[in-house]
């Protein structure tokens, strides 16, 4: 099985090229610029350039061979409004066309827990990102015929992973989520597909793999 990780130089997508690699599957990791290519190939992966600024078909090129795309994706907190919508929605969406022009059906979305709650967006300070995050989400819900899975952590944080999650994070005590712990569940996802699911998650209690198996 061969995935292409669309944003593989950001911190999760680091982890997920990384961990995905391990597991003796080909990664391939999509990135903006050479520069970043040492990365990837230290992580395991082989680096694939590709322009989220540019056009669907531009991108097809880097999905030759490939089975499964993910799109880990982000602007970043440092940008602008303006480049939110360019990368995590118009992006994604580029992202979906491509994926179809290249025949592949599977694609894994990585979105955010809250996109469905306007309410929490104007809490948030943040309401462009999840703006971006819902439209994104509900593109590839309804605009495409891909065999997708999109995924909704909590928020993000940089501790240690603890290898174990929740699928209800509404019953749990906490909102938040290792960004290696959504790596592992990424990598859970393409070992073990999830068509047509929407999966909300934070840490928890369960082992990832027993969570989404």
């Amino acid at each position: 099985m061969t995935t292409l990780i669309i944003g593989a130089h950001g911190q999760v997508g680091q982890h997920i090229v990384k961990q995905l690699a391990a597991t003796g599957e080909t990664v391939y990791g999509g990135i903006r610029n050479a520069e970043q290519a040492d990365t990837i190939t230290q992580l395991g992966g082989q680096p694939r350039t590709i322009d989220l600024l540019g056009t669907a078909e531009d991108m097809v090129p880097a999905m030759a061979g490939v089975d499964t795309v993910v799109f880990a994706a982000g602007s970043g907190g440092s940008t602008g409004d303006d480049m939110t919508l360019n990368i995590d929605l118009d992006g994604a969406v580029k992202a979906m066309h491509a994926t179809e022009l290249a025949d592949i059906k599977r694609f894994i979305l990585i979105s955010a827990l809250g996109t469905d709650d306007r309410a929490f967006w104007n809490q948030s300070g943040i309401r462009p990102y999840y703006v971006a995050k819902y439209y994104a989400d509900q593109w590839l819900r309804h605009r495409t015929d891909l065999d997708y899975t999109i995924l909704r952590p909590g928020a993000l944080t940089n501790d240690a992973p603890t290898g174990q999650i929740s699928l209800d994070p509404a019953t749990s005590d906490t909102k938040k989520i290792t960004r290696r712990d959504v790596a592992a569940a990424v990598v859970a996802v393409v070992k073990h597909p999830q068509p047509k699911q929407i999966i909300e998650l934070v840490n928890g209690n369960t082992p990832v793999a027993e969570a989404l198996r």
